[in-house]
């Protein structure tokens, strides 16, 4: 995976998961234009807990963390695969940090909605990747560090 960018993609309003507008299409673009990645890993915003913790399910489930939405956005799926191996690799990269294996946890919205325009086919493996909400920036700032390989 060695010259694969990093990319940060806001979500803005959930909506745009179901919209066409100049952020959705900037997304599909850059799908389009970067080199297809085997895998994703998705630092979620949303996945906000104590502790550190990589998605193991093999068919992460799509989460609807949002309120008082349009039926219709709770409707939609992303059946984008797991992939336990690159959670296993995340792992013995973050390594001697206790990172939890969850199975229960899926894809929530701040990664679906994003990929669902990037790669709207829903065949890359993705995986993602908890924020601990009891540590301060740098902490994070040193688990990206160790992510690139």
């Amino acid at each position: 995976m060695a010259g694969m960018p990093a990319i940060f993609f806001g979500h803005g309003n959930p909506m745009n998961a179901l919209l066409d507008n100049s952020y959705t299409e900037a997304w599909r673009i850059i799908g389009k234009q970067t080199s297809r990645p085997k895998c994703i890993v998705s630092i979620s915003t949303h996945w906000f807990v104590s502790g550190t913790g990589v998605t193991v399910s093999t068919a992460p489930r799509t989460i609807h963390d949002f309120g008082d939405f349009p039926r219709e956005l709770y409707d939609v799926r992303y059946p984008g695969p797991g992939d336990p191996e690159l959670a296993g690799r995340v792992h013995q990269m973050l390594a001697p940090l206790p990172v939890t294996l969850e199975n229960s946890w899926g894809l929530d919205h701040r990664t679906w909605s994003v990929l669902r325009h990037a790669y709207p086919a829903a065949d890359i493996p993705v995986v993602q990747l908890s924020i601990d909400e009891n540590q301060p920036a740098a902490f994070h700032f040193e688990i990206g560090r160790k992510l690139p390989p």
